[in-house]
């Protein structure tokens, strides 16, 4: 009898054991993986998508493709990561994109001591300024760090994005690249400028005071239909109060109109692809201003800051006030009476057909991607007032494209 007592039992011992073992060696695995980042090269070469941690240390602020400042900072939505600290090849180097939540902690234009750190960044790896980048992180922490909410915090409201990123070459992506923006897909460069010209100034021209109308429609507050959203100050206010005195709203030209001198007349001086509503004071503080980092603060526009040459918008509208003046680049080239726009490096471009700074706007355009209010707007403006699109709302990427 006990013998074969001996029998049953043995048998149970030994699947027991072996249920232990891989149930070990599974936590081992996941463990190891958990504490392994990526290298930067390894995150240069895994632009697929996939949401991973990545570790490196902090080697400066990209601006462009293959520009990134070690010094001078601009502003704080992104940080380039590089495997050494003293790294200065673009190639070996991958772009973090910095989200609202992490810019007072992380810009180097707020804070430039964290140049050299070595931080872990949780994010989606997928282009970013047409480079190998880092998108949307949910965690920043410094290495060797204590986890607080100040250094390191997982996002509630963050969100993962697995879509592929659009390709910088115009690859086609939007739900209207097959017919809208058939003949600009497949192109870069100068090429894609000109084919974008030929599609978006096939337009409806406003006069002047419709838009008044237009704007209270493409500017409509989404929590409040009889109210507008003043674009730098941010303040809703009601639709009908519109005007020009004070604490009223009227109509700002983001493209500056005495830059190129084309005033409210009928074509530039009335696109509301770049008119937009604003508070009369802060619309006098702008004035003609060119765009640009810095400054004093602006009264009644929180996050705005001006200087004698420059005015720099609260950062949830960067990016829309960048996407505005490239469009109106590429639509206004000279070809239909009115004079060629062009962006450029200065702030002191008087009324020359010229606005700056480019370098500005494109990290602009980059820190802060469309939102669904900007994407309404460009969707109001096709459907409904000019029949034409803002491209670069509809392909942020194309930015890189055209102004490498």
């Amino acid at each position: 009898m006990p013998q074969q007592l001996t029998l049953r039992v043995r048998p149970r011992l030994a699947a027991v054991a072996v249920l232990l073992l891989l149930a070990f060696v599974a936590a081992t695995a996941r463990t190891a993986t958990a504490a392994t980042p990526l290298t930067v090269a390894q995150a240069v070469a895994t632009q697929n998508n996939s949401v991973q941690t990545v570790r490196g240390y902090i080697v400066g602020e990209p601006v462009a493709t293959s520009t990134v400042n070690r010094s001078g900072f601009t502003d704080d939505l992104a940080v380039a990561l590089a495997d050494t600290a003293g790294e200065t090849s673009t190639s070996k180097m991958v772009y973090v994109q910095l989200t609202t939540q992490w810019r007072s902690t992380w810009g180097l234009r707020t804070h430039p001591a964290n140049l050299g750190k070595q931080v872990d960044v949780t994010g989606t790896l997928t282009a970013y300024f047409s480079h190998a980048g880092l998108k949307s992180p949910s965690a920043i922490s410094a290495v060797g760090s204590t986890p607080n909410p100040t250094t390191t915090t997982t996002s509630p409201t963050s969100t993962t994005s697995t879509t592929t990123s659009p390709s910088p070459t115009g690859t086609a992506t939007g739900p209207y690249d097959s017919t809208y923006y058939a003949p600009a897909i497949g192109k870069t460069g100068s090429a894609l400028r000109a084919s974008l010209h030929s599609i978006i100034r096939n337009q409806t021209v406003l006069t002047y005071d419709q838009v008044w109308e237009a704007l209270k429609d493409t500017d409509q507050d989404p929590n409040n239909p009889n109210n507008v959203i003043e674009i730098y100050s941010g303040r809703s206010i009601a639709r009908s109060d519109n005007g020009g005195g004070v604490d009223q709203w009227n109509r700002e030209h983001v493209w500056a109109k005495s830059h190129g001198d084309f005033g409210t007349a009928n074509g530039p001086g009335t696109d509301v692809h770049h008119l937009r509503p604003e508070d009369v004071t802060v619309n006098s503080t702008r004035g003609n201003l060119d765009f640009d980092n810095g400054g004093s603060p602006v009264a009644q526009c929180t996050g705005c800051l001006s200087d004698a040459d420059s005015f720099q918008p609260r950062d949830a509208v960067k990016g829309d006030v960048a996407r505005m003046i490239l469009y109106m680049a590429i639509r206004y080239e000279g070809d239909d009476g009115w004079p060629n726009l062009e962006p450029d490096e200065s702030v002191g471009n008087g009324t020359a057909p010229y606005i700056g700074k480019l370098s500005v706007l494109k990290a602009w355009s980059a820190g802060d991607p469309p939102d669904a209010f900007e994407k309404r707007r460009n969707q109001v403006i096709y459907d409904t007032w000019q029949h034409n699109r803002n491209p670069f709302v509809d392909h942020p990427e194309w930015v890189g494209a055209i102004w490498p």
